[in-house]
Parts: C-alpha cells; structure tokens; sequence
C-alpha cells in the first residue's frame, strides 16, 4: 500500500511537470522515496533481467549510453537516467517516468548511471546484477573529498554486494582495480584495460591522482600511460600491480572529432570496434560499456551494432547544425583530467581553433574554481585562433589562459552566455566549427539558450 502510494504521488508530480514543460527529473523522485523509503528496492525487483549500475568519476553518462545502445541493438528495453540525473532522486524518478500508475515496467533490465557518492547506498536499495566502475579521479573537492575517501565507501559497498553479481574494473586505474580485491566470494570480477603502445605518453601529466601504491604508498612504476594515472602500474615494494584484463583493446586508432577504431579481444576472439565519439577516454567508455554488455550474454555482433548507431549524449561531444555548414561541438567539462583529455581530442582537428571556454561555480559544479589551473591549457598557445570565456567564472577563465600563453587580444571575456554564444557564432565562418567547453550548468544552461533558438529539443525528451 505504501509503495502504491508513493508510485501514485511522484508520477502525479511527473505529470503536472512535464505540462509545465520542465524535466522532472528530481522532484517526483525525491517525493516518491520520502513516501517509501524501500521504493527503489520495490520497483527494480520488478525488472526480469535485473539492474546494472554504472559509478566514476568521468564518462558516466557516455558509458551508460553506451551500454544502452548495445542493449537496445541486442532487443532489450532498458529503463535508465539518460538525462544523466545520478542521485537517489533521479533513479527513483527515472523508474516512476517509465511505470504505470500501478508500478507496471516496460523494461528488461534497469541501467543507471550512479553518483559516486551515493553508489554505496543505490548498491544497497538496487541489489544489482552487475556493477562497472570506470576511473576515479579528483572532482568537487567540496562536496567529495579526495578519492581516498570515495575509494574507501566504494570499498565498504563491494564487500556487500550479493554473490553472482558481476564486478566490472577498470584494471588501468590503480584506484579502480584495488577494489577487486574487496569482492566477496561468488562475485565475479572481470577487468578491461588497454595494451595501445601507440597511445602511450612518455610521462605522467601534471593533473594526476593517484602516483603511490595504495598498499604501501610506495612510488608506483609504469611501462605505459594512457590518461593521467591510468596506465600499466606496478609497485616495486609490494605485490600490487595493475591486473591482468580480461577484455582488452588494441590497435586504437583515433579519428578526430570523429570517433575512434580499435580491435577488442577476449576469451580467444577479436572484434573491430568503431564507435562515434572521440578521444582515448572514450574508448575506455566503450571497452568497459562492451566488457559489461558480454558479461550479461550479449552476442558480440550486437556489441558492434550498439557501438556504431551509438549517438552522444546531450553536451557530451555533442554536435549541432547551424547554417552554412557551420558546426557547434559542445563538449563537457568539470576536472582537470577530463579538460586535458577533450583538450588532445580537440588538437587532433587541423589548422587553429575557435574555442568557447564557459566556467560555472554553481553547487554542481564544484564552487572551487582553483581546478583550471591545474588543466593543461599550455598546449593551446599556438592554436586558437579566437577564444570566448564565459558564465559566471568567465575571467578567472580568461586570466588561466593569459597565463597559459594563450595572446590576451585573442580572448574575449563575456560573462553572459547568451551574449557570449551569438557574438562568437557570428564570427563563424562557412563550414567552421566553435567548440564550447562547459562545465555542467553552464552546459545546461547553454542548451537552454540552444532550445530556445529551436537547434536542440529538451534533453528529456531526447
């Protein structure tokens, strides 16, 4: 009766919200789970082929997508965040816009995108089939910490996860793949990784976090390094060292903005890989997205299907059409190392760039700005040929690229958005590309003023 309840109460707020034109993405949710504290526990037991979570710190959004597509291509229905809303709320909002009045879902299996922070307790209420996490990296120091102490809960989470479940690792983040070693009996766990000698660097970047065995916090060594920590690691004092994958990618090959090709081995087979959104992270995206997939009894030829009709989520290497073959690619930001990755992806493209770089301090973004200094904006010095900064930040924005050598005349500082966005798409020539880097609302933001010129539809009802 409770739960009838409360699945009655936050679909009735669904409704009046989505006639107000808003996303509701949060409130019916929050509402739901207050009425019924166990309502998400009730709901996903719902669902024949169980829920799989997804947790990190970058890509969540992009390797859920992932998932999905794969899924869909395999002819699951899936009930999942695609808005990307990732707390108790959101998934609890999530399931309440895809059941009926009565509780009835449409689906096979649950897929969410979780937050870090609240991954122990969605673990709890969601009892899910598979678990991947992807990397772990410093983000919102405010509100999250240091990675010790999110790697600490995931770690607590782990121990009491129910036998058969599925524990799929990141075996290049050591923050990542020591927590296999957490893993109850009868979980199975299953690490992807890459072996790409020709998409490894030299040295490891400044914006990285995790440089010390987490055993004994000696120095760790690498023989290869990917994406700031994430590599091929191990400790020369103790028996700590990246472990073997199970899946892994090779011969990775990135086409620009365009996507990336690599070669996916496993249990004695190959499969060529192509997927539509750039740069290296994404690959990791899709290995991990491609790992979970084979895991649940997807057939690799629907992997293959799922990774090429995959299309990006909103404000993720997100492209917009405007007229005269002219191009808006928005690609979100919010920590050092994700910015340094969409930075190499973006210098892949020829000749210099046009550059949107729009900064918020808002609660969901972090309001410790301090973060831009460590992205390395040095390697733009002699690439832009114009750049915009703008939202709330705008100069603190424009002063770390002065500093990076970046030409000041180059850069123009406009802390309205709207205002920012038109002065810039003016400057756009035939077939030019602005690329935007938001952070998150600023990112919504940004689509808002996008809606209302009629170039996206809202994100709910993508």
């Amino acid at each position: 009766m409770r739960q009838n309840l409360a699945i009655a109460g936050g679909k009735t707020i669904l409704e009046v919200l989505r006639l107000a034109r808003r996303g509701g993405t949060a409130l019916p949710g929050l509402v739901a789970h207050r009425l019924d504290p166990h309502i998400l526990t009730g709901m996903t037991a719902r669902l024949s082929g169980g829920s799989a979570l997804v947790t990190g710190t970058n890509g969540k959004t992009t390797t859920t997508r992932l998932f999905s597509s794969i899924l869909a291509s395999a002819g699951l229905k899936t009930v999942n965040n695609r808005s990307g809303s990732n707390l108790i709320r959101g998934l609890t909002s999530t399931l309440l816009s895809q059941a009926t009045f009565t509780g009835k879902l449409e689906a096979d299996i649950g897929l969410f995108e979780v937050d870090e922070a609240v991954f122990p307790q969605a673990a709890t209420e969601i009892m899910p089939r598979l678990v991947l996490m992807n990397n772990l990296f410093r983000d919102q120091l405010d509100r999250y910490g240091e990675i010790e102490t999110i790697r600490r809960r995931w770690v607590e989470a782990i121990k009491k996860l129910h036998s058969g479940t599925f524990l799929v690792l990141n075996a290049d983040d050591p923050s990542v793949a020591y927590l296999g070693r957490f893993a109850p009996a009868g979980v199975r766990v299953l690490y992807y990784g890459l072996d790409a000698p020709e998409q490894s660097r030299e040295h490891l970047q400044h914006a990285v976090d995790a440089t010390k065995c987490i055993v004994c916090a000696t120095p760790l060594q690498y023989s290869a390094i990917y994406i700031s920590h994430m590599g091929h690691y191990h400790c020369p004092n103790c028996n700590f060292a990246r472990p073997a994958p199970n899946f892994i990618a090779r011969e990775v090959r990135l086409e620009g903005t365009d996507g990336s090709a690599f070669v996916l081995e496993f249990e004695g087979q190959r499969l060529d890989l192509r997927v539509g959104v750039p740069g290296l992270y994404n690959v990791y995206n899709a290995i991990g997205a491609a790992t979970a997939c084979i895991a649940l009894g997807i057939a690799p030829e629907n992997i293959r299907r799922g990774l090429e009709s995959f299309k990006a989520a909103f404000g993720r290497i997100e492209r917009i059409s405007l007229t005269q073959g002219r191009t808006l690619l928005l690609a979100l930001v919010k920590n050092p190392v994700g910015f340094n990755e969409v930075l190499r992806m973006l210098l892949q493209s020829p000749g210099k760039l046009r550059l949107m770089a729009l900064l918020n301090d808002l609660i969901a973004d972090g309001r410790d700005v301090s973060w831009i200094w460590d992205v390395d904006f040095e390697i733009l010095q002699d690439r832009v040929e114009w750049l915009y900064t703008g939202g709330i930040r705008a100069y603190d924005m424009a002063l770390r690229l002065k500093y990076a050598g970046v030409t000041p005349e180059l850069i123009c500082a406009e802390e309205n958005i709207s205002r920012a966005l038109d002065e810039a798409i003016d400057r756009l020539k035939p077939n030019e590309t602005l690329y935007i880097t938001p952070t998150y609302t600023a990112m919504l933001q940004l689509r808002e003023i996008l809606q209302k010129k009629g170039l996206v539809v809202p994100f709910w009802e993508e």
